[in-house]
């Protein structure tokens, strides 16, 4: 770059945890551009002014969506990176349209990362922790609330028996647990592969202690527990969802945990992002609530910061775009 010459402006999106820096070495990209990133979520103007003068976007998963609206008021714009493999915010069309190239990183064990976290969160409401970890720091020893459960014998009800939720029913059966699973596309074969057994879905609600989410959002399944299958599920059950929140209708969701069934809810997503202080998820006790971070750990996050440099690296030196999405039609 000549002596003068005005250097890219780069500016990366919702890096909440101060993590792509810190894991990274971006020594070489600050020479040869200028990068800004910014670590709260940013909305409307505020969004706009932060991007305006942006050559390069980097985003952290879906948690901005980055649609043909907003594409189109960056006339600056030439590359996006994204980290994860798959984004479902993104207009793929309309910076295909502009010919703007995208780039994605590699993920890391988030798959292993979100299982885990669901185990976290069903043993988190059927222990009652939240409760018992206020009395000891509170210098307490017993309280009056609930007896916790126990999950042996129980049934696991499954939505989803992919790679997340096949390493759930492994755990379920590891506890005892009676597992049963059910998908749109669902087989007696497909389930027993995964030590489970598939039903209906209806059997599923009627019957299970535990339900457990691990579907993509489709056509067929978005807001799939809605007000009425929510009815259908046992009075005493737990809806466990680390998924993504299009799966539930969460305005439904708050209505049936003020009078059940379910009896709880144990989640990670939701349908805005961050959650708003005063949304009634937050303050009911039968919701175990955590801030989206099924794939939020150390090896993930390491992943996505060599990756997003390498990306930004081989943009800058003119080089071959690293791990381009495939062109759309």
């Amino acid at each position: 770059m000549s002596a003068g010459e005005k250097r890219p402006r780069i500016v990366v999106l919702d890096d909440y945890e101060r993590c792509l820096r810190a894991l990274a070495d971006w020594s070489d990209i600050d020479r040869m551009a200028d990068a800004r990133v910014y670590h709260e979520p940013l909305r409307g103007d505020v969004l706009h002014a932060a991007l305006s003068e942006a050559e390069v976007v980097v985003l952290m998963r879906d948690r901005t969506p980055f649609r043909a609206e907003l594409i189109e008021r960056l006339p600056k714009l030439r590359y996006v990176v994204f980290t994860g493999t798959r984004n479902t915010a993104l207009d793929t069309a309309a910076l295909a349209a502009r010919g703007i190239p995208v780039s994605h990183t590699e993920w890391g064990p988030s798959k292993d990362s979100t299982a885990e976290l669901t185990w976290a969160l069903i043993l988190a409401s059927t222990k009652r922790l939240e409760a018992q970890f206020t009395t000891m720091r509170s210098g307490g020893w017993r309280d009056n609330s609930p007896l916790s459960g126990v999950l042996a014998g129980e049934r696991l009800g499954l939505i989803g028996l992919g790679e997340i939720g096949g390493r759930v029913a492994r755990v379920g059966k590891a506890f005892g647990m009676d597992v049963v699973a059910w998908s749109p596309r669902m087989t007696a074969e497909r389930a027993a592969e995964k030590g489970a057994r598939a039903v209906s879905l209806e059997e599923l609600l009627a019957t299970s202690k535990v339900v457990s989410l691990h579907l993509v959002p489709t056509d067929h399944t978005r807001n799939l527990m809605n007000a009425e299958r929510l009815d259908q599920m046992r009075g005493d059950a737990l809806l466990v969802n680390t998924s993504r929140s299009a799966l539930v209708d969460m305005a439904a969701l708050v209505e049936a945990l003020r009078t059940g069934p379910p009896a709880a809810a144990a989640l990670d997503v939701y349908d805005s992002e961050p959650v708003a202080a005063d949304h009634p998820l937050r303050s009911m006790h039968n919701v175990v609530a955590t801030p989206h971070i099924g794939f939020v750990s150390q090896p993930v996050f390491e992943r996505f910061a060599n990756g997003v440099t390498e990306c930004l690296r081989a943009w800058l030196r003119g080089e071959e775009i690293v791990r381009p999405l495939p062109a759309v039609s």
